[in-house]
């Protein structure tokens, strides 16, 4: 998900729980600060999609569209932008920046395709996030194949976990965790 040095987080309680305040200590706890409207424009120019608003610097709340979708965007790509919000009780997932993240991820439209977390096959860091587009043709299939698979043990899925979407629709694209 990291798309440079910018990504999205929620409240371990959930989706749309952090307030500004909070939203701020989130991304402060992992190194970084909450992201400005250009860097999260930045990080969509080269892929970064994620249908849940979020805060950023100074206040302002949004989320990035890359593609187009009924559910998400309202049928527009950019920044979905609600403004400089001046409740900052209001609740909202956050979007952070960390000029120092290691940068992972990318997009992939080869045949086929070997990726692995940085530093393998030392462990990956903390708070690593990886966020990876893999594009085919209308009609071609993928196929994962793991040859090694190895996250910390939590049966919530919270401290590490591997999403995939079918599509950039982050609602209806959901496969699992």
């Amino acid at each position: 998900e990291r798309a440079a040095g910018v990504y999205h987080r929620e409240a371990r309680s959930g989706k749309y729980r952090l307030t500004f305040a909070e939203a701020e200590a989130v991304c402060e706890y992992e190194g970084g600060h909450l992201a400005t409207y250009q860097q999260l424009e930045a990080a969509r120019k080269i892929g970064f999609h994620v249908c849940a608003a979020g805060w950023m610097a100074k206040g302002r709340v949004g989320y990035p569209i890359v593609k187009a979708g009924a559910n998400c965007g309202f049928g527009k790509t950019g920044i979905v932008d609600y403004g400089i919000r001046l409740n900052r009780s209001e609740r909202w997932d956050a979007y952070c920046y960390n000029p120092n993240g290691k940068e992972c991820g990318g997009v992939f439209t080869d045949s086929k395709h070997v990726f692995k977390s940085p530093g393998y096959p030392k462990e990956y860091e903390n708070e690593q996030v990886c966020y990876w587009h893999i594009r085919v043709r209308y009609g071609q299939r993928i196929h994962l194949q793991f040859l090694e698979f190895d996250v910390e043990d939590d049966t919530a899925c919270l401290a590490d976990f591997l999403e995939i979407y079918d599509s950039y629709d982050d609602i209806n694209g959901f496969v699992g965790r």
